[in-house]
C-alpha cells in the first residue's frame, strides 16, 4: 500500500458545507475537530495539517452577533413584559442563552478555517519600500 497524500487532486470544498459536516477543508472526509471545539493536529483521511488554521476570536464574533443578541433579547422582553421571578429567568433565558451561543461555535469555526484554506489566507507582511530607479543623467546641452 503506497502513499499517495502528495499527488492526490481533491475537489474544491464549499467551506459551508465543510463547516456543518466538521470535514477537513481539502478532501471533505476527515475530521476537522479533535473534540467539541480544539481543532485536530491533521486530517485523519488526507494527513493536511491543520496548524495553518487560526480562527483566533472570529467564531465567538458571529456568534455574538447572529445568536447571542437574540437570545439577551428574549430574556429582556421576557423580564419586560411578564416580570417573572427571578428563578424563571435561570429555567428559561440562562438555557437559552447558553445553547444558543454554545451550539452554533463549532460551526462557525470550522466555517473560519476552511475558508482560511480556500482561500489560501496567511498572516499579513509588510510591504518593503522599493528603491526608486537610478536617475539618468542629464543630456548634455540640456537645462
Amino acid at each position: 500500500m503506497t502513499d499517495t497524500r502528495d499527488e492526490t487532486r481533491y475537489e474544491p470544498q464549499a467551506p459551508l458545507a465543510v463547516a456543518a459536516r466538521s470535514a477537513c477543508p481539502r478532501c471533505g472526509r476527515g475530521h476537522l475537530f479533535k473534540g467539541f471545539l480544539n481543532i485536530a493536529p491533521r486530517c485523519d483521511v488526507c494527513g493536511l495539517d491543520f496548524s495553518f488554521a487560526d480562527p483566533a476570536d472570529g467564531p465567538a464574533f458571529f456568534v455574538m452577533m447572529t445568536t447571542a443578541v437574540p437570545a439577551v433579547a428574549f430574556g429582556l422582553w421576557l423580564e419586560l413584559t411578564y416580570d417573572p421571578p427571578l428563578w424563571l429567568h435561570f429555567v428559561l433565558t440562562l438555557p437559552v442563552v447558553l445553547i444558543t451561543c454554545t451550539l452554533p461555535l463549532r460551526f462557525f469555526k470550522g466555517w473560519l478555517v476552511a475558508s482560511q484554506y480556500v482561500h489560501k489566507a496567511e498572516e499579513g507582511r509588510l510591504a518593503r519600500p522599493v528603491a526608486p530607479p537610478p536617475a539618468e543623467p542629464d543630456a548634455p546641452g540640456r537645462r
